[in-house]
């Protein structure tokens, strides 16, 4: 905190513009140095670069007052031409003024740690950073103003309002409790414990949102799952052949599906084998498999169901491929086998890409349904999720020991209680922080 320090805000890379960002004691010093001038704060002002008579760049300046600014600290940024040269040569110049090179997140932490915004907000900021789905996007936005924050301290306030109900109680040992207040206070701590438990169980489907739902595609060699996953993808992303055991590894392909991302992987093909290779891709399909979300089985319609067909599970979706050289009978003879399990099946002809249409809306109405949120924004983080469930965990203690020790209850709350302090990060060791910005960019 005591270095000024500077970064690229933009992306990477030989651009039209770039944007140099500067926060700390020193960026009003190094503005003046170069423009040879300070611009009125939050006003852009357009004027030449220099150094020791040298001109570096034409710019656009902007300076930031603080603690009216991202970070809390005075900040500048420089719009400049995105070429690699002035970049090197501005950088060297930071340098030579004692500036430092900003580290992941650092922009971010700097603003965490001066009130600008809270973890989940600066948690948000990575995530719209990172967003590439409609659905992504509202999600961080709506955290990055709040939302979450609003929730959980909502719910902090809840405790503390049992808390105090307790202590009061705990003060005048000598007075009975009131029933009517013994009451209210479980009956409070019953409803919260609700409302997290839901909070919980919605936090799988906000990590779902941002880090992308995931589709594995099984089957047996050679009954067209890499056809199937270049026409989802409607690329040529995986090779088809009719050789049994093309696909050796798990290919992975983001995807996007209406408002939501997705991961979808081509695995190979399901059979005994003695190549060791093929083995492996194999082993590492069926892990694909059990970690998925939803699971494609293709099957070769033209043949019947061998005696070795893998388990499917209710709410897979079936392919039958190749009806083209299947006959209505052998189709209609696996779904009767199939018909008690639950799945959604579908007939296709994967060469002339028939049927996949209506693969792609079935995909679509079912990751509308498996995202849908009754509180929004979501958790998105393991470590929300870890948080809320020790918070749970304490209520749950809290509900089993009740006034029959109402200091280990007042204990509980207080265990409660700091879950949020710490998912707002107030009470987070340096070392959680360090790992939590550490997946920011840079110039954040």
């Amino acid at each position: 905190m005591k270095h000024t320090i500077f970064a690229l805000a933009s992306a990477q890379g030989r651009a039209g513009v770039s944007v140099i960002r500067i926060s700390g004691s020193q960026a009003f010093e190094v503005v003046t140095a170069l423009l040879g001038r300070l611009p009125k704060p939050r006003f852009a002002s357009y004027g030449e670069l220099t150094w020791q008579g040298d001109l570096i760049d034409k710019a656009l300046v902007l300076v930031f007052k603080g603690p009216h600014s991202f970070t809390g600290e005075d900040c500048a940024e420089l719009h400049v031409h995105g070429s690699r040269a002035v970049l090197d040569r501005l950088y060297h110049i930071f340098n030579e003024m004692g500036l430092r090179h900003a580290e992941f997140g650092e922009f971010s932490r700097r603003a965490f740690e001066n009130n600008k915004l809270d973890l989940t907000q600066a948690e948000a900021i990575a995530d719209l950073v990172d967003a590439e789905s409609e659905a992504q996007r509202r999600q961080a936005l709506t955290q990055l103003d709040g939302g979450l924050k609003v929730q959980y301290q909502t719910w902090h306030s809840d405790l503390l309002k049992i808390l105090a109900h307790i202590e009061a109680l705990i003060d005048f040992p000598d007075e009975d409790i009131p029933q009517a207040l013994a009451d209210q206070v479980i009956g409070d701590i019953i409803r919260l414990k609700s409302e997290l438990s839901q909070a919980i169980t919605e936090s799988k489907k906000g990590r779902q949102i941002r880090e992308g739902f995931r589709i594995a595609i099984l089957g047996q060699p050679n009954a067209g799952k890499s056809s199937l996953f270049n026409a989802l993808l409607q690329t040529d992303t995986a090779i088809v052949t009719p050789i049994a055991g093309t696909t050796r590894d798990v290919i992975e392909a983001p995807i996007h599906i209406g408002a939501y991302s997705a991961l979808i992987y081509d695995t190979a093909g399901l059979r005994d084998t003695d190549d060791v290779v093929e083995s492996e891709g194999i082993r590492r399909a069926r892990v694909r498999g059990e970690q998925a979300d939803l699971r494609i089985w293709v099957v070769d319609s033209s043949q019947s169901l061998s005696s070795d067909w893998p388990p499917v599970q209710a709410g897979d979706y079936l392919i039958l491929n190749k009806v083209d050289q299947s006959s209505e009978q052998v189709r209609d003879g696996i779904k009767q086998e199939l018909s008690d399990l639950g799945l959604k099946i579908f007939e296709t002809d994967l060469t002339t890409e028939q049927g996949v249409s209506n693969i792609r809306s079935a995909l679509q109405s079912h990751l509308e349904q498996a995202l849908s949120l009754s509180t929004f924004p979501a958790a998105t983080r393991a470590r929300h999720f870890e948080r809320l469930r020790d918070i749970d965990l304490s209520l749950e203690r809290a509900l089993g020991i009740g006034f029959k020790v109402p200091e280990l209850l007042a204990e509980d709350i207080r265990q409660a209680m700091s879950g949020f302090d710490a998912l707002y990060g107030r009470t987070d060791v340096e070392q959680v922080l360090d790992h939590i910005f550490s997946s920011f960019c840079i110039g954040k």
